[in-house]
């Protein structure tokens, strides 16, 4: 069963590395020009990421979490380089993509894919469900057409779908069921990378569910993968690994369990203290955040979360803060987390 998919895992490129490393970011940013001058040159310009650095073991799902407008899917947009970065370096097993040629990037982009999260706007009506999740095999040219459909009834069967399905329209399909076709022509050329942004945010919570648990049962196709979500408890159930962003700065990485049992940046804690417990009675300890979050237009100096944060003091109005390894593998951009206070260690405690 699934051997089409078997096999093209084992003929994987490069797989005959000894770095587990596949994706290595260092000090990524992009911005968007939002005033041009009378002769078109940039006048404005607004910073989606900030020196944006982490890096992906094979295997890895990481998950990047944060409130709207935080920087989320242009952080995958560039990763895929559907947007040009001003500055930083894009490394994808050992090869700086940053500066590809659009034919180079279409050569790379059969190893990196994107589930977006609208599945209603993601599928040209006019298609059947078998052209859809075909199409990607067309492009490159993969197999006779025989070969094509026998593909494609094996990924729809792997991905939750009847192939009996194939010739159906997507307005046939629920949105939960169009998710899934999304997937299968994300998966259909089986990439090694693969990028989820926000993929069941527009589902009902029961659907939800069960497109979370096929992701989860996906992972046998052995992919790295970055999943993007405003929701923790989410990114708590599929990842092994969080980045927490705040207006364009990753200001927390480390493994999802040490995330939880030991947060470090207060924009963190606040995040977990907004998780509901079903559980009657029990209330979480009260971080919840006051005012809104900056315009990007116009960040704030120092730390960009110091007009929200109850520990901010003058050095966070002024100066801002490195993502720095406090604990081996625990890395927080935070002047007062760990023991990098001047005089000692600090302990938040809820003000």
């Amino acid at each position: 069963m699934y051997t089409l998919i078997a096999e093209s895992v084992q003929k994987k490129p490069n797989s005959d590395k000894t770095s587990s490393e596949i994706l290595k970011v260092r000090h990524l940013t992009t911005s968007y020009v939002t005033e041009r001058t009378i002769l078109g040159k940039p006048k404005k310009k607004v910073h989606a990421l900030h020196d944006v650095s982490f890096s992906l073991n094979k295997g890895d799902m990481l998950g990047v979490v944060g409130e709207s407008g935080c920087g989320k899917s242009t952080l995958a947009k560039t990763l895929l380089r559907l947007i040009d970065p001003d500055s930083g370096r894009i490394e994808f097993d050992g090869e700086d993509i940053s500066e590809l040629s659009p034919e180079e990037l279409r050569k790379l982009r059969k190893r990196i894919q994107m589930v977006f999260q609208d599945p209603y706007a993601s599928l040209n009506p006019k298609m059947t469900v078998g052209e859809i999740i075909g199409s990607p095999l067309r492009v490159y040219g993969i197999g006779n057409r025989i070969e094509r459909e026998e593909r494609i009834r094996e990924i729809m069967r792997l991905t939750g779908l009847d192939d009996d399905y194939i010739d159906r329209y997507p307005s046939e399909f629920s949105g939960g069921q169009r998710q899934r076709i999304m997937i299968a022509r994300t998966l259909i050329l089986h990439p090694e990378f693969v990028i989820f942004d926000e993929p069941v945010s527009a589902l009902d919570v029961s659907v939800r569910a069960q497109i979370l648990n096929l992701i989860n049962d996906l992972k046998k196709l052995k992919f790295t993968s970055l999943f993007i979500s405003h929701d923790l408890s989410v990114i708590k159930f599929i990842c092994n690994k969080i980045a927490v962003m705040y207006l364009g700065h990753i200001v927390e990485l480390t493994s999802t369990e040490e995330l939880f049992s030991n947060p470090l940046h207060p924009y963190t804690r606040a995040l977990i203290s907004a998780i509901p417990i079903p559980e009657y009675g029990h209330k979480r300890p009260n971080s919840m955040l006051t005012g809104q979050i900056p315009s990007p237009l116009n960040p704030p100096s120092g730390c960009p979360f110091h007009t929200r944060c109850p520990y901010a003091t003058d050095i966070c109005k002024t100066s801002c803060p490195e993502l720095t390894e406090d604990h081996p593998g625990h890395f927080s951009a935070c002047h007062y987390s760990g023991d990098r206070r001047i005089g000692g260690p600090v302990h938040f405690k809820n003000p």
